[in-house]
Order: C-alpha cells, then sequence, then structure tokens
C-alpha cells in the first residue's frame, strides 16, 4: 500500500464544523438499530397447566383463585413482562448524511484519515495485511478501511484481525468511523463517499 502524496478533500465533507447534536442521535440510531429485541417471557395463557378452578368459589376460607398458573403462584404466567419489539429509530436523509460529514470531518481535523492509491494483496494470508498496517504504522490501532471494491484476498486477510474492518463506501456508517481510531480509504472510494454526500 502507498500513501498518496497529495490529494484534495472536499471541504464541505471532511472540512464542515461537527454538529454534536446530530452525531449523538446518529449513534444512538446506530445502536438501537443493532438491538434484537429477541427476549420473551410467557403469560398465563401461555404457560402449560391451570385448566381447571383449583377449588370452589366459597365455603372453604381461602382466597378465590381461578388457576393455579395466575402471576401470584409460583410457576405461573409473567404479568406484563418483556414481548419481542424492534428497536429502529428513524432519522431524516439530511441528518444522516450531516451525521456522517460531521464524523469525517472530525477524523480529518484529528489527522486519522490515510489515504492509498490501491488496496491490494497478493496472497490472502493474514500476516501480509499486518506487514501493510505496519508499513503505515497503525498494526497496533483500529482501522476501518474503505475500498470501493472488496477484493476475496483482502477479505480473507483481514477476517482473523479484530482490530481491523473492512467496508464499501455505501456501507458506511457513524459508529464504525468513530470506533475506529484510523479510516484506510483508498483514493477511488474518496469519490464515491464525496458523491454520496453532496
Amino acid at each position: 500500500m502507498e500513501k498518496v502524496t497529495d490529494i484534495k478533500l472536499n471541504k464541505e465533507i471532511f472540512g464542515i464544523t461537527p454538529n454534536d447534536n446530530v452525531l449523538r442521535d446518529a449513534i444512538n440510531v446506530c445502536r438501537c438499530g443493532l438491538r434484537q429485541g429477541t427476549y420473551k417471557v410467557k403469560t398465563r395463557s401461555e404457560v402449560s397447566g391451570g385448566g381447571r378452578k383449583p377449588w370452589r368459589q366459597k365455603g372453604t376460607g381461602r382466597a378465590r383463585q381461578g388457576s393455579i398458573r395466575a402471576p401470584q403462584w409460583r410457576g405461573g404466567g409473567i404479568a406484563l413482562g418483556p414481548v419481542p419489539r424492534d428497536y429502529k429509530i428513524k432519522m431524516n436523509r439530511k441528518e444522516r448524511q450531516l451525521a456522517l460529514k460531521s464524523a469525517l470531518s472530525y477524523k480529518n481535523k484529528d489527522k486519522e484519515i490515510i489515504v492509498v492509491k490501491d488496496i491490494e494483496l497478493k496472497t490472502p494470508k493474514t500476516k501480509e495485511m499486518i506487514s501493510a498496517l505496519e508499513e503505515l504504522a497503525i498494526n497496533d490501532s483500529k482501522v476501518l478501511i474503505v475500498m470501493p471494491e472488496l477484493t476475496e484476498n483482502v477479505i480473507l486477510a483481514s477476517r482473523n484481525l479484530q482490530n481491523v474492518l473492512i467496508m464499501e463506501p455505501y456501507e458506511l456508517n457513524v459508529l464504525d468511523i468513530l470506533n475506529a481510531d484510523y479510516l484506510l480509504i483508498q483514493e477511488n472510494a474518496i469519490k464515491e463517499i464525496e458523491e454520496a454526500l453532496k
């Protein structure tokens, strides 16, 4: 991988004044989207048993009961328990774009964007990916690699590295950008990012 010596980034995307409020909302949207919400408890109609009245209504001296699977009984159903739900939050397109621009501007401001001419590996070996990152002195950092088209060698060489994440420009999101210490972007991908966020 060879660093690009001279590249002009679009100031309207990589050089804006970041909007922290929109950025926080976008992070919240991403984190909520990751929640599965698949938990479930059984209500009194779903637990097994309790088909008949345990004792007659009057004359026993005990409290009236209709089922041994009511919530107050051991082994009974759960009242008002959690059920599967979708945690996704909607966000306007312009707000999403502003959040991405803000995240990219923060990275550019902190000099955490590295642009390379090409990301190519001769073999799909992890040690080749590690040596490529060592050349750029970012092998001990969390790296987000952005390239216009994922190649098999890059995918296979990086999948065992916990600190490396690869994606195409259309997959970029605020959470992954801010979570990475460095953005390693292929030169062709810069144009795609700028076109998408115009």
